[in-house]
């Protein structure tokens, strides 16, 4: 979260009580909204979900009211349910932001495909599907959501992940609201598999010799102790990490300067099995060295 967030107070009635700390919840119905709110609940968030955008200043001032005088940590869950949706959004957050808070936003992705899988096994219509295919409603709800979503804080692609692994992304990203250091998270994965839309870089492993063609490897994983002395031996993994390893200093300091605190690392291999997962988690041994907050995920570890 912002500085702005975790510094600012708003003042409702003069006597002090406040939201310190406030993020807005949104994205794609089916992405995982309702696991995120519950995952802030879990740690600590005064958590409203379903909210329209007309209320939200309304809510805050209520929080703000209802405070003792302790700084409350508040999440507002928003859906997309008309055309006018970011129109109204944009109004109540401009009205947040002349009172002295900076909201954070948490965008929630999936693909299609999964979001019609969610979506149907949900047995609900999609809110804006307006009596046309599932498809119809998801394709509006992108549109609607194109511009909030490029403005987002913190992106999360539920895709491929479970609700334990979202809940830990929300951890990682929202859990520590003393900590004012980068957040990172590294993310293994199989460029046949695709690139993870989230991924704020991407760093391709495939110049390293494949553990595939090594019959007694070819088994084993990233995570085994003999894949990993074959791939992080090998003089160009030690370059590599060192020269990363620097261009990330420098980038982390930049991002957190210009109020960026989360980070999504993607490391790739083809499969996703033993080059990329193996420096994905050198990657994150090396950041946890420099005092950045790191989670390691393996997206694609155990699909072939």
């Amino acid at each position: 979260m912002s500085e702005d967030v975790e510094d600012v107070a708003l003042d409702v009635d003069g006597t002090g009580a406040a939201v310190g700390d406030l993020v807005l919840v949104t994205g794609m119905t089916g992405a995982g909204r309702s696991t995120a709110a519950k995952a802030l609940e879990d740690l600590g968030w005064f958590v409203v979900d379903n909210l329209p955008p007309q209320l939200l200043s309304s809510v805050v001032h209520l929080v703000g009211r209802a405070d003792d005088g302790e700084s409350t940590r508040l999440a507002v869950v928003v859906d997309a349910r008309s055309r006018w949706f970011f129109t109204e959004l944009t109004g109540a957050l401009d009205r947040l932001r002349k009172s002295g808070l900076t909201p954070s936003v948490l965008f929630l992705e999936a693909s299609d495909d999964v979001l019609v899988r969610r979506q149907e096994a949900a047995r609900r219509p999609h809110p804006l599907q307006q009596g046309g295919r599932l498809l119809d409603g998801i394709h509006q709800e992108r549109e609607v959501l194109a511009e909030l979503r490029g403005d987002a804080d913190v992106l999360i692609d539920t895709t491929s992940i479970n609700v334990h692994q979202l809940g830990a992304k929300i951890t990682t990203a929202f859990g520590d609201p003393s900590s004012r250091t980068l957040r990172a998270t590294v993310v293994s994965f199989g460029f046949k598999y695709g690139i993870p839309v989230d991924a704020d870089l991407v760093a391709d492993m495939r110049f390293l010799p494949n553990p595939f063609w090594v019959p007694e490897l070819r088994p084993l994983s990233g995570l085994d102790e003999a894949v990993r002395c074959y791939v992080r031996e090998h003089p160009d993994a030690v370059a590599f990490l060192d020269s990363y390893e620097q261009l990330l200093q420098t980038l982390t300091g930049g991002f957190v300067r210009e109020g960026k605190r989360f980070l999504t690392i993607a490391i790739g291999c083809t499969g996703g099995k033993h080059r990329s997962v193996t420096m994905a988690e050198a990657l994150g041994e090396r950041l946890r060295g420099h005092g950045v907050a790191t989670l390691v995920m393996h997206r694609d570890l155990g699909r072939e």
